[in-house]
């Protein structure tokens, strides 16, 4: 069985060939303006606009944790904005990340994924501002898509892990 790969590097730019699948973390409040999300809109525009609107709609869509957004934004290179984090502070009730819906995300970015015949590139998701633990994400990454043969990539951005 394969594994992840790690690289440093920007995951807004895999530099494989093929089809692939740039994956983040999103809030379910409609923020977008800190974190990875200010490198994939250095990129492009789509991601953001569609992921606004879609919490706009939220009342006649799916939106809300555990969901994803598919954006293609070039030919072979789609985002997966995936719903992971309860709001954007740490409460009384923790941290934002909400691992059920990772796993949830990351179900459906599986299927996505095989249906496309793409690789899945990410930041260590839901460990910057959303207050994860790799040690409890990457099994989830591990279970929903490395076990479906599919090759992911995890990018370090910089000095230590992002």
């Amino acid at each position: 069985m394969s594994e992840i790969t790690y690289i440093r590097g920007d995951a807004t730019v895999p530099s494989v060939k093929g089809v692939k699948v740039i994956a983040h973390v999103c809030n379910d409040i409609g923020g977008w303006g800190k974190g990875f999300v200010l490198a994939i809109s250095r990129r492009w525009p789509e991601p953001e606009k569609s992921y606004r609107a879609w919490h706009r709609e939220r009342a006649s869509n799916d939106f809300g944790l555990g969901a994803v957004q598919f954006v293609q934004v070039e030919p072979y290179v789609w985002v997966a904005n995936m719903v992971g984090q309860r709001g954007i502070r740490t409460g009384s009730k923790g941290v934002p990340v909400r691992y059920e819906a990772i796993d949830a995300a990351l179900e459906r970015l599986a299927e996505k994924a095989a249906d496309l015949g793409a690789s899945v590139h990410m930041p260590r998701i839901g460990c910057g501002l959303a207050g994860g633990k790799w040690s409890r994400v990457e099994p989830l990454i591990t279970d929903r898509l490395v076990r479906r043969g599919i090759a992911v990539t995890v990018y370090d951005h910089g000095e230590g892990p992002s």
